[in-house]
Order: C-alpha cells, then sequence, then structure tokens
C-alpha cells in the first residue's frame, strides 16, 4: 500500500501537566518530522485531546481574526487555545460559541519563548466540539487514567521519554499524580459511568488516527 502518514495518537493530560511542557523535540532531522511536546510525566505529544470549559473568547487578531480561548479542567487550570486563518473552523466554532460552554478539542501543542526566556505552551486546535457533561466526566477518569499510567512506568529504564523528562524537568512526579486525584474527586458520584458518547467523535479514543496536521504552519502571533 502507499505509504500515507498517518496521524499521531492524541494523548491525555491535564492543564497543569501540559503547560509545565516546555521542552520540544523532534526524532529526526527531516524538515517535516513531527514536532514533538515532552510531558513531565514521560510521554511524547505531538497532538492532544482535552475536555474542559470555555469560560472566555477573545479575537487578539490585528489585522485578521485570531481568536484566543480559555478552556479549564475540573482542576482550575487553563488551556489557552488560540485559532487564525490557517484553523478556519476551529477559528469559526471559537467566534460563535457562547461561553461558558463544555468543549472537546483535538490539536497541536504549541511553545512561545518570551522576552524574559519563559516558555508558555499553548494548543492550536484541529477540531472543536461541543460535548455535555458526562463526556467531560469520561474525559476526566480517561485522562486520570493515562497519567497514572504514565507515572507508573516512570522509573522503567527503558522508558526513553521518561529518562528525558527527568532531564528537563524539576518539578515531582508526585505533582502529578496528586493533579490526576483531585480531578477524579472533582467530580459527582456515579457521573464516571454510563451515559452516550454523543459529541466525543473528535479525538475521544486514546488511539485516534488519521492524516496528519501539517506541521508547517507559521508561528503563532
Amino acid at each position: 500500500m502507499s505509504g500515507a502518514p498517518t496521524r499521531e495518537v492524541a494523548r491525555r493530560t491535564f492543564a497543569a501537566e501540559f503547560n509545565d511542557a516546555n521542552y520540544t523535540f523532534k526524532e529526526s532531522d527531516d524538515e517535516r518530522a513531527p514536532v514533538y511536546l515532552l510531558l513531565p510525566t514521560g510521554e511524547r505529544a505531538n497532538r492532544v485531546f482535552v475536555v474542559g470549559t470555555l469560560t472566555e473568547k477573545e479575537d487578539v487578531g490585528e489585522d485578521s481574526e485570531y481568536w484566543r480561548g480559555r478552556v479549564v479542567d475540573p482542576n482550575g487550570d487553563t488551556f489557552f487555545v488560540y485559532a487564525g486563518q490557517y484553523q478556519p473552523d476551529a477559528a469559526a466554532m471559537l467566534r460563535e460559541l457562547e461561553a461558558p460552554a463544555y468543549v472537546a478539542i483535538a490539536g497541536k501543542p504549541r511553545t512561545f519563548e518570551m522576552d524574559d526566556g519563559t516558555v508558555n505552551v499553548s494548543l492550536r486546535p484541529e477540531s472543536i466540539t461541543v460535548v455535555d457533561e458526562s463526556t467531560r466526566d469520561r474525559w476526566v477518569v480517561e485522562t486520570a487514567e493515562r497519567t497514572l499510567e504514565r507515572i507508573e512506568t516512570f522509573d522503567d529504564e527503558t522508558n526513553r521519554y521518561a529518562t528525558m523528562a527527568k532531564e528537563q524537568y524539576e518539578r515531582p512526579i508526585d505533582t502529578y499524580r496528586d493533579n490526576a486525584i483531585q480531578a477524579l474527586e472533582s467530580l459527582d458520584t456515579g457521573a464516571t459511568s454510563g451515559g452516550n458518547d454523543d459529541g466525543a467523535s473528535d479525538g475521544s479514543t486514546s488511539d485516534d488516527t488519521g492524516e496528519v496536521a501539517g506541521d508547517n504552519e507559521p508561528p503563532m502571533q
């Protein structure tokens, strides 16, 4: 068959870990090679899948529309989402949505170095879907499970991404265990099971694959 590229797995992470992840890398010298964000719990992420509450949105563009959205996870931490002319569908969703609303977002992490040397992390969405509370709750459970699984293998000497994370980050790994447990405790009793799958079509499975989104977009404004 043809060597058509496949879309990277969309990793699940809570906002606290996502925002602490400021190291990116490639695994080849190919100009088109995927850029990965290194998660502090020892996993690479070219794409992520998040579900949370869109609390506000704003057009921060100067010459053209460039939407910024705040999406808050159950711990009160924020994913910053940016969409402009290169993400027309996502930008249109941010334009039309009324906050607050539960949203599911599949997209690519982007880093931006500030003048003082600090690195900010944001999400450039491939898709934004309005979902219900039960979908958000299932995402919380699955994201906590994935986070705890990464932590369980963090000290495995064969886990190269965990080794990289130990070299790049100083924050104790228990921080993210506590974060996952806090997210689970935030859910109402019984809200983590049952329900339907409405609205979870964009990246709601851990092995979400498809056509690779381009990595040659211009840097964020």
